[in-house]
């Protein structure tokens, strides 16, 4: 998975969001678990994956706060 910006998750519904934040979570277990056992080739995709789940967890957070609107369902880049 490649590096997301905000504004690229700014276009996304919660869920979506929420599955992101998921599919992150696992691959950073397995990058973790890769490091731990010797086998990760690319240590940058830690640091890469960590940045994701903050940016998605910020977003997630501002429109919690009520400073960022949601994205209309027919706005959905695709």
């Amino acid at each position: 998975m490649a590096t997301t910006t905000a504004a690229e998750l700014r276009g996304l519904s919660r869920t979506e969001l929420n599955a992101r934040v998921l599919e992150l979570k696992k691959e950073l277990f397995t990058l973790r678990f890769a490091a731990q056992t010797g086998q990760l080739e690319s240590h940058g995709r830690l640091r890469e994956a960590r940045k994701d789940i903050a940016r998605i967890y910020t977003v997630l957070q501002e429109r919690n706060l009520g400073l960022v609107a949601e994205p209309d369902e027919g706005e959905k880049k695709e």
